[in-house]
């Protein structure tokens, strides 16, 4: 395994320049990711264009997307409008590879930063791979998916690798492995870390995402539920695997460390952080292999696009149904009753309900 680079996803707010500006003087960040469709109706600051420009002029910079939604069962404008966004994105600056989430996002007034789990299904695959087919056909570089934090059920943890593996196939796609969405699923649903990870083709391993998060009270006096929130170091469980998890995933390219840009606001979490920074280059320093450089060069597959996108009404309806019963605090009891065909929720676990529902309330307020 050649060494992989390692570099931070990019935050504008005050508070994590500050903290990362030692790193960026020392040269030790080797790659920047861009969440480019966090700024689509923002002006972007001189200082930030610059300093993006920089990387991608130098063949550092990759694109993480939030907000496409790859499972949407109806195609809308709003996703026309991103895939516009997106080439005049890549018209702008060049990008090594972009990535999305895996889940969808309903259109409708709740979507605002909620990822939701889909499970495997014929159908949702085939929708699946007609939005990945469409992001593909935007742009020329590779297009790869990150595994979901959440999950409903201890079913989704266990077959989300092999949906990835299936949804990748014809596009020649990589996966990012997020390390902390892992341990999110290992902590809630009770598995070990790697009994997961080992579920993962990870030979399309090319880039590995590192973050903290934090901890929900449990409603029904269980283990605290582990939520994907960006806010705090990386947990000492997650850099305890890394070096196996590295010498598995022989196409790994990038490792990038992820933190939410208002919350390193105090000396001591900005001392953590650069303390990770450091722990982290010196596991893929010890880690890293001879350097030799693999020779699996990415080719892009023609894949030939159907003129409509692919729909599905009943897909859609339950996604909207099942986004407005968590929207609205329904009982888990009523949403693991509804006859859903696509979702699976008698099998659904009720923290995990109502953890969606906070989730929503929280990008939700009003």
């Amino acid at each position: 395994m050649k060494r992989p680079l390692l570099g931070l996803s990019m935050m504008a707010e005050a508070e994590f320049v500050s903290a990362v500006l030692p790193l960026l003087q020392s040269n030790s960040i080797e790659v920047l990711e861009w969440s480019f469709d966090t700024f689509y109706n923002a002006e972007e600051p001189d200082w930030l264009s610059n300093l993006l420009d920089f990387y991608a002029e130098n063949n550092r910079l990759i694109g993480h997307g939030v907000y496409y939604s790859l499972f949407d069962a109806r195609w809308t404008e709003r996703q026309e409008i991103w895939l516009n966004n997106l080439k005049e994105e890549f018209h702008k600056r060049n990008y090594n590879h972009i990535t999305e989430h895996f889940g969808f996002m309903n259109t409708e007034n709740f979507h605002q930063g909620v990822p939701l789990p889909v499970s495997l299904h014929s159908k949702t695959l085939e929708i699946g791979k007609d939005r990945l087919y469409r992001l593909q056909d935007a742009v020329q570089v590779p297009v790869g998916i990150e595994n979901l934090a959440f999950s409903f059920s201890l079913d989704d943890v266990m077959e989300q690798g092999v949906f990835l593996d299936k949804l990748t196939e014809d596009t020649n796609g990589f996966l990012i492995l997020d390390l902390h969405n892992i341990y999110c699923q290992s902590c809630n649903f009770g598995v070990e870390m790697q009994e997961i990870i080992k579920l993962y083709p990870l030979h399309k391993v090319k880039e590995i995402h590192l973050s903290g998060g934090s901890w929900q009270e449990s409603v029904y006096g269980k283990n605290p539920v582990r939520r994907d929130t960006h806010d705090d170091a990386i947990p000492e469980q997650i850099l305890s695997v890394l070096s196996s998890v590295l010498s598995q995933c022989e196409n790994l390219e990038y490792i990038i460390i992820e933190r939410l840009g208002n919350t390193i606001d105090t000396d001591e979490k900005k001392k953590s952080f650069l303390n990770d920074f450091e722990t982290v280059r010196r596991l893929i320093d010890l880690s890293a292999g001879s350097g030799i450089e693999n020779n699996n060069f990415w080719t892009k597959k023609d894949v030939l696009l159907s003129e409509n996108p692919l729909e599905d009404l009943l897909l859609h309806e339950e996604q909207t149904l099942l986004t407005k019963l968590l929207f609205d605090n329904a009982g888990p009891e009523l949403v693991k009753d509804q006859k859903f065909h696509y979702f699976k929720t008698k099998n659904w676990d009720s923290e995990m309900i109502l953890t969606a529902q906070n989730i929503i309330k929280k990008w939700n307020p009003y």
